[in-house]
């Protein structure tokens, strides 16, 4: 049982390392092995499931057939655990949180007007970053 503990801390001790940040099971596991990790593939797999139930980090499955992508989210960033909203560059594949009021107001407008409950951690919207020319063609 202290085994899994100390895996479990480990994890969850990298992901706060790294808070805003979306990352793989594959990527978590390279980097904690450059890191000097004794941490298997099957745990990391195991322990992020246990931390996602117990509502200590986030999952997003952005797309069909896709690894899902986790996240720390602090503690003190309670409103991105219910109302996460994400932006997904389809040039370099970059994930963006987005916190936005007028978000929120079209959501309240589904709602009321629409009667349709959106899933705001399976909410992505697709286009292209500032970085990869936002607007171009």
């Amino acid at each position: 049982m202290a085994y899994k503990t100390k895996h479990k801390e480990e994890l969850l001790s990298y992901l706060k390392s790294i808070p805003g940040k979306h990352v793989t099971a594959g990527d978590i596991c390279t980097s904690m092995k450059a890191g000097g990790s004794s941490i298997g593939t099957a745990t990391v797999y195991r322990q992020l499931e246990n931390l996602v139930s117990e509502g200590l980090i986030n999952k997003y499955v952005l797309e069909e057939g896709m690894s899902a992508c986790y996240e720390y989210i602090p503690e003190h960033d309670h409103l991105c655990r219910e109302h996460c909203y994400h932006l997904k560059c389809e040039s370099c594949g970059k994930l963006i949180h987005m916190e936005c009021d007028e978000v929120e107001g079209l959501m309240t407008h589904i709602s009321a007007h629409h009667g349709f409950c959106v899933n705001a951690k399976r909410t992505v919207f697709y286009g292209t970053c500032e970085e990869c020319g936002h607007g171009a063609d």
